[in-house]
């Protein structure tokens, strides 16, 4: 019924088709996929004759009708909802104006001499309008504009006092109520509720002509249609199936397409590795001009283009409240800030953390201070073995009385400068090793003594 040879169409500096093809079969129903803007209006409309390709043809069978349903609506003011659906329907709806008309004429008194001439002229208006079902259009009509949800009201109501949404109904009806032999539907689910929706979905699976949509409400078009036309890229690709095969046949397409892209691509680096290896020797010069024109005969492979996921994604938020089956203490995904943050001393108690501060004029950092106060120690090794042993004291560089880095104590975040340490006398080996070492009043908050 439909046929599209060799298409092609550009919309100022956008290409839509080039040499695209497609065809409709009375009773297919077909569903247009593509991403916004690849051209689904403009190929309702080259249909249609409101435009014409750049160049090809759209051939159509003769005779055949074609009702389009599209975004744009228009004016409908100044009637009823069931007059502008009656409206598309062709000569019945201009015969049912014109009885209208007859009918005011005929109860007119500044009219009354021409009584005879009007009812002879009702008699034949009527005869035709009888002749086409004209009469069995009205209830039609209203039957369509009830499964799009309309009261009686709103039926007998002015068209120009509806909102836009029922407008498109009130336009959608008037397209189903003329059931032509083709039909070009472009998104008929906008604007309509659940219960329209059911109803829109049952006529158009018993409507016997072709059909030919697009929907941004997948699961609807899916119900309905049974091929499917894709544009890509300029063309368009027909597939027999619904959604789903569609979904499927394009990803093992883009798979095929891909690894050919993948082998034609290693191929090309390894003929030119070896003409840039070998372009400069003469001995090699045939072998590298005839593998230079080989390339410029090759046909390139383009990559399959990843078309963007549709799906909305939200980011989960952090978890900052305790699990049932975390322990008691800092809430996960919380983190220490950056200035309490800082190494540990050795064998100091779990949390006792460093500041990095200033000495002398110049900035310290974490690694510098941690290896300074690591630096009077006997090493971790020897360390863990005293203690193991009983033994818990401080190890020195030099005697007891020396001022240098081996008598400083720990690096506090008040103090510039590190605090003298004061040591006990030497204890015995059977003495706690939490009372070997005390660090000084003026190092802990609130002059706490905190046992090392």
């Amino acid at each position: 019924m439909i046929r599209l040879d060799n298409i092609s169409k550009q919309n100022g500096h956008q290409i839509l088709f080039i040499e695209a093809s497609m065809g409709i079969q009375k009773g297919e129903k077909v569903g247009l996929v593509g991403p916004n803007g690849a051209g689904k209006t403009t190929l309702f409309r080259m249909i249609t004759g409101q435009e014409q390709p750049d160049d090809g043809l759209v051939v159509t069978d003769p005779g055949i009708t074609i009702g389009y349903f599209s975004q744009d609506v228009g004016e409908m003011s100044g009637q009823s909802a069931v007059a502008a659906v009656m409206d598309g329907v062709g000569p019945v709806s201009a015969l049912a104006a014109e009885m209208a008309e007859l009918e005011a004429a005929m109860v007119d008194p500044d009219r009354a001499d021409e009584l005879d001439a009007i009812i002879e002229r009702y008699g034949e208006v009527q005869e035709r309008f009888q002749e086409l079902d004209g009469y069995a259009l009205d209830a039609r009509a209203r039957e369509v504009l009830a499964g799009l949800s309309f009261s009686q009201e709103r039926m007998d109501g002015d068209v120009g006092l509806l909102s836009g949404g029922w407008k498109m109904r009130v336009a959608l009806a008037r397209i189903l109520l003329m059931r032509p032999d083709a039909m070009l539907l472009d998104e008929p689910s906008n604007h309509l509720d659940l219960e329209s929706l059911i109803w829109l979905e049952a006529f158009l699976k018993d409507y016997d002509g072709a059909l030919l949509m697009t929907s941004h409400d997948r699961a609807f078009m899916n119900r309905i249609i049974g091929k499917v036309v894709e544009i890509d890229s300029g063309d368009l690709i027909t597939y027999s199936g619904d959604l789903d095969f569609y979904d499927q046949q394009r990803a093992l397409s883009e798979a095929q397409r891909q690894a050919q892209y993948e082998r034609q691509q290693a191929m090309l680096a390894k003929e030119i590795k070896f003409i840039e290896k070998f372009k400069a020797r003469a001995s090699h010069a045939a072998q590298v001009q005839s593998r230079v024109k080989k390339l410029d005969k090759i046909e390139r492979v383009e990559a399959p283009r990843r078309r963007p996921d549709s799906a909305v994604r939200v980011p989960q938020p952090a978890q900052v409240g305790r699990r049932r089956d975390q322990p008691e203490g800092r809430p996960q995904g919380l983190r220490r800030p950056a200035d309490l943050r800082g190494p540990r001393f050795p064998g100091a108690p779990q949390g006792a953390l460093v500041r990095p501060g200033r000495q002398r004029g110049r900035q310290v950092d974490a690694a510098e201070a941690g290896g300074r106060r690591r630096r009077p120690g006997p090493g971790l090794g020897q360390h863990r073995r005293e203690r193991e042993d009983g033994l818990l004291r401080p190890a020195l560089h030099g005697p007891a009385g020396r001022r240098g880095n081996d008598l400083r104590g720990p690096w506090t975040a008040r103090s510039r400068r590190p605090a003298r340490a004061s040591f006990a006398p030497w204890p015995a080996a059977s003495a706690s090793p939490a009372t070997m070492w005390k660090s000084p009043a003026g190092c802990c908050p609130a002059g706490r003594r905190r046992a090392w």
